[in-house]
């Protein structure tokens, strides 16, 4: 393909799909976008593309199209489906929807009430830029999720989908790239926040005919989602900047690293990359500039340390996914060896819109040391669960009640988890904190990949660090002593904590342990594993100590620290909760006052949630 070729595909094909941008299009056509994002999909999003299909070809509807697109964000709202141009936002679709759609909205132009979006205050919201969900964000690396169908070239294309590419090809040297990528301050979005446009220097001036670009997207914090959703939503946005970066540091092949367990974006992945080959955008001699460059997938096991880099590249070369000691660092010594430039996913996605826009406008958006916007996995107890890209700067509390939507069932907030298993807790004191590397860094934790984890006051914060340790225990590769032991003690020590047997001195112990564990290990999994637990500490050490002294759980989490107690007074003796008791833990015969071996009982509380009278609670 040449650029003149690119070009007219891009003006004829954006003329044609204006109308997903742009409400005041011109034309007669109307667009049925259908979120085929992982979330939306198993909640039979594909039924509803296909029966929204069936019934126009059966119709003979004209001047209608039905576009498969990727992830809108709002997941808890999903399956999302949004007609363009009009922008009307309908939510929770589902295939016997379908046929109210197509006759109320597209033939009678009417709105169909029952199905729009209702916002957290209870509004009924027409289109989707109305929602506070949307209000706050900026879309950068998300552009084109939920715009075009990911697995089109063409719908890329049009949206200057490779644009970026043959810029640098005609227009710039290798160092012109370099110095936009760092002037835009960009910053690794895998966790560290190292500089990209550094990362890419010190690649291109190792010397060597071989050298090798990576796509990190093996994305394994508990609740995320963000690299997922990018490549699930627009996979070419990936090829295209490993693309530029391989042009700017002399590497001519490129590996994507995903994990097996992400079948629509691997899939996805696979579909562009052909396309790219067909249309001669990857391979050799790129829009005959002499350049050649091409990529290859593979797939990841599951293993969270394969998410450090080194780790990463063992995996790649067939090895078992351990981290190599560093120096050397793999921009001097990688992939077989070799010179290798890794970013994770999300950070590729910003690479085409920076080239294109210029360094100074990324600059402009952001804090001074933190360019830019995040995407961030919102999750637990918020009322809206999904996908947001904000401004770097942005306040915890506006992710959280603006965007987030507040808590669900009028509950408190409690802390917030940022950085997945390698993160820490930030409480209510620091909810106007902006959110970026320095700040979250000095209150205890990190940015990570984009994992924000909400909790509310029913949440214990020494079963949650259990929970966080116990994970990176079953993940530890094993390599180091300090990881494959120190977690495992700091495991045991909050498991006996959890269940009662905690003593005086326990706090001391687990302090002086997780800050050696942190300071001795290999890699980033073992340094950054004891956060959840120094940061709890730090935060919430009080339910600490009454886990200990008191033996006392205040959220009722920990069963070994609860009693699920009847009272007799309200009893009835209907034997339903007798009934209804998986371990027959309920004493007492029909008509008389009922009790609890505390002996069997497991604390599942199915006796509270069936008892009539209300007699049953927990302490």
């Amino acid at each position: 393909m040449t650029i003149e070729e690119l070009e007219s595909i891009r003006n004829s094909k954006r003329q044609e799909l204006d109308l997903r941008v742009n409400s005041n299009a011109p034309g007669v056509e109307r667009h049925i976008l259908v979120c085929h994002g992982t979330g939306c999909t198993s909640s039979k999003s594909p039924q509803i593309l296909e029966e929204f299909n069936r019934i126009i070809k059966e119709r003979n509807i004209e001047n209608v199209r039905v576009i498969m697109t990727g992830c809108f964000g709002l997941c808890s709202k999903g399956p999302i489906v949004i007609i363009r141009p009009d922008d009307t936002f309908y939510s929770q679709v589902t295939p016997a929807d379908c046929e109210e759609i197509i006759e109320k909205h597209i033939c009678n132009g009417e709105t169909v009430d029952r199905l729009l979006c209702q916002d957290v205050d209870g509004t009924l919201v027409h289109r989707l830029d109305e929602l506070n969900f949307y209000k706050k964000q900026k879309r950068i690396a998300l552009q084109n999720c939920g715009v075009i169908n990911p697995e089109d070239i063409d719908e890329y294309i049009a949206f200057d989908g490779y644009k970026a590419l043959a810029k640098v090809l005609t227009e710039m040297s290798q160092d012109d790239v370099i110095k936009v990528v760092s002037d835009s301050g960009l910053r690794g979005r895998g966790g560290a926040g190292f500089p990209s446009g550094k990362k890419w220097e010190f690649v291109k001036a190792e010397e060597g005919d071989i050298k090798y670009i990576v796509c990190n997207a093996d994305e394994g914090d508990p609740g995320a989602f963000m690299d997922r959703s990018i490549l699930e939503g627009d996979p070419h946005g990936v090829l295209e900047a490993m693309a530029i970066a391989g042009y700017a540091v002399g590497a001519c092949k490129g590996f994507i690293y995903v994990r097996a367990e992400y079948p629509i974006a691997v899939n996805r992945l696979e579909i562009a990359i052909k396309q790219a080959k067909e249309r001669g955008l990857l391979g050799e001699n790129i829009f005959g500039k002499g350049f050649n460059f091409d990529i290859e997938i593979r797939l990841g096991a599951g293993a969270f340390v394969c998410g450090e880099e080194t780790a990463l590249l063992e995996s790649i070369e067939g090895k078992r996914g351990q981290p190599r000691l560093k120096p050397p660092f793999p921009a001097h010594s990688g992939l077989w060896g070799k010179p290798t430039l890794i970013n994770n996913v999300e950070t590729w996605a910003n690479i085409t819109k920076i080239i294109l826009n210029g360094a100074e406008w990324y600059a402009s958006i952001g804090t001074e040391g933190s360019k830019g916007t995040k995407v961030f996995a919102l999750g637990g107890n918020v009322n809206n669960v999904g996908l947001v890209e904000v401004p770097m700067g942005t306040t915890l509390r506006e992710i959280i009640y603006d965007i987030g939507g507040g808590i669900p069932n009028g509950r408190k907030f409690k802390a917030a988890q940022t950085g997945g298993p390698s993160g820490g807790c930030i409480p209510e004191q620091h909810l106007d904190t902006p959110i970026d590397y320095d700040s979250l860094k000095e209150i205890g934790s990190m940015m990570g990949s984009g994992g924000l984890i909400v909790m509310d006051d029913s949440k214990c914060m020494v079963n949650l660090a259990r929970f966080y340790l116990e994970f990176t225990v079953d993940e530890s590769c094993g390599k180091c002593t300090p990881c494959r032991i120190g977690t495992k003690r700091l495991l045991e020590l909050l498991t006996k904590i959890c269940n009662g047997l905690g003593k005086e001195g326990d706090i001391e112990d687990l302090e002086e342990l997780a800050n050696n564990v942190a300071a001795a290990s290999v890699c980033g999994l073992g340094q950054t594993a004891p956060n959840p637990v120094l940061a709890t500490l730090k935060y919430f050490r009080e339910e600490y100590e009454e886990h200990i002294k008191e033996k006392k759980c205040r959220a009722k989490e920990c069963k070994k620290l609860t009693q699920i107690l009847i009272n007799e007074e309200a009893c009835k003796g209907c034997d339903l909760c007798k009934k209804a008791c998986p371990v027959n833990a309920i004493i007492g015969e029909p008509g008389q006052k009922h009790k609890i071996d505390q002996s069997k009982c497991i604390k599942c509380r199915t006796c509270m949630a069936t008892c009539p009278f209300k007699a049953i609670y927990d302490e």
